[in-house]
């Protein structure tokens, strides 16, 4: 599968990224909600993987920008923001799973 994933955190990032690598996974990774909404609407992805709390542009606001252009594919919000509103949010704004961190690494696989 080839997989978008947008965090911020470079420990939080390399951590995911190198978790889905190991299992097979090409992985690109990005920091910025801009840059990730470029890629996306550029690039074919399997899954997004979608911090809500991002520079420039949030996560929320990239998923349904995503949704807006037709771009259907799967998005997982993985952050911090877990609360019941947070994730009832995440998944009205087009979000297709909502996972909070902290988190294992096998749940997210």
């Amino acid at each position: 599968m080839r997989l978008l994933v947008v965090e911020d955190d470079p420990t939080t990032a390399d951590f995911i990224t190198r978790g889905l690598t190991e299992e097979g996974h090409a992985v690109d990774a990005l920091a910025s909600g801009k840059d990730a909404l470029s890629q996306a609407m550029a690039q074919s992805y399997d899954v997004l993987v979608v911090d809500r709390m991002l520079p420039d542009l949030d996560g929320l606001s990239l998923v349904k920008a995503l949704r807006a252009a037709k771009i259907p594919t799967p998005a997982l919000f993985l952050t911090a923001m877990g609360s019941t509103e947070d994730r009832i949010e995440g998944l009205r704004a087009g979000g297709d799973d909502y996972l909070a961190k902290p988190f294992a690494f096998g749940e997210l696989s």
